[in-house]
């Protein structure tokens, strides 16, 4: 069976490339006579493949040396309570809400100190970003939250906030290595790995050495502290070995496209072509405003929830899988991840075109 165009937003599409090497070394890797879903995490060998992941991961993202490179689990959510477990010195943190993972982030938050949610969008169903150039940030409070891309509603920070000097906390979890960014202007920025980078199972954690300490707040388990892991180089128990494996080949993969310079321009070229169409349809509409759009997510409705669901099911007889939108908003989204092709992303705007012919 030939495979079809995967615009899921996750658990999501991934380079053929890494999937075929992967594939060939899935029973011996390297001569080794077993995989590396089966050789111990303290090996030699896979001590390799954890240090060079990490190391391709800084010269991917250019991360400063005093930034540790963090593989947990728990996924995106487990790092809604280790923040502030971690970092709620004055328990009080400033939260920007523009979607239902910042939403989700923010009423954790409150469990450990203040959360004050400082800007939001949800007056409009999450459609833009807040103008955060001059926000009330609170004098005593620990860090600022954003969600940098909002998967489900399709919107990105174009510009990060002004935090008035207090750190920046960042989850960035679908446009993690889509465009270069400056991590010195983050205290913290974390990514579930399984939109952009890798298979499900995993969070990779940037964060600032000296917020990583032993003082956190009491009760923090051992487990949610930044500092066990920091100090045991992600191993303190057994890592998501697998998951970590195929990051790196990720990273390999993304060095040889050209790093993420050439991403960002790889992925606007991409965004462009279905942008371009959605603007001139008769029949679809994207739901955010432009200078919100993620250049990773994109949703769209026809404004008809049976002739939505008609798409849905004639995309995917055509091999253009995942195009629902999320059970909150309805309608379709296209997930346009790096290791979506631009082929895929015109076979989709060709099928959006025959069909409005066909139901205009």
């Amino acid at each position: 069976m030939s495979r079809v165009y995967n615009f899921s937003a996750g658990p999501a599409v991934l380079p053929e490339e890494v999937l075929r090497e992967a594939q060939e070394e899935m029973l011996d890797y390297r001569g080794c006579g077993m995989s590396v879903m089966e050789m111990s995490h303290r090996s030699a060998m896979f001590g390799e493949i954890i240090q060079e992941a990490e190391k391709d991961l800084r010269e991917l993202m250019n991360i400063p040396d005093n930034y540790k490179v963090l593989f947990l689990q728990g996924g995106a959510s487990l790092q809604f309570a280790m923040i502030p477990m971690n970092l709620m010195k004055n328990r009080v943190a400033d939260y920007i809400v523009t979607g239902q993972w910042a939403k989700k982030a923010w009423q954790e938050a409150q469990k450990y100190g203040k959360a004050n949610k400082i800007a939001s969008s949800e007056d409009k169903t999450f459609s833009y970003i807040p103008d955060c150039s001059d926000l009330p940030i609170s004098e005593d409070a620990d860090y600022v939250y954003i969600c940098e891309n909002n998967t489900i509603y399709g919107t990105k920070f174009r510009e990060l906030p002004n935090t008035k000097g207090k750190d920046l906390v960042a989850d960035v979890s679908s446009c993690f290595l889509s465009e270069p960014v400056d991590v010195s202007r983050y205290a913290v920025l974390y990514g579930g790995v399984q939109k952009n980078i890798g298979p499900a199972g995993m969070v990779i954690a940037i964060v600032r050495e000296d917020l990583i300490t032993d003082d956190v707040l009491p009760g923090t388990p051992t487990m949610m502290k930044y500092k066990t892991h920091a100090d045991a180089g992600s191993m303190y128990n057994t890592p998501n070995c697998w998951c970590i494996y195929i990051c790196g080949k990720v990273f390999k993969w993304l060095k040889k496209q050209g790093g993420l310079a050439a991403m960002k321009a790889y992925n606007e070229k991409k965004a462009k072509i279905l942008y371009d169409y959605l603007d001139e349809s008769r029949l679809f509409k994207g739901t955010v405003e432009k200078a919100s759009r993620s250049l990773m997510n994109v949703p769209f409705v026809t404004g008809n929830a049976d002739l939505d669901a008609k798409f849905v099911k004639e995309a995917k007889a055509a091999g253009l899988e995942n195009l629902k939108g999320h059970r909150t908003v309805g309608g379709m989204r296209a997930s346009i991840y790096n290791a979506m092709p631009i082929e895929g992303v015109e076979a989709l705007v060709d099928f959006m075109r025959k069909f409005e012919k066909e139901n205009l």
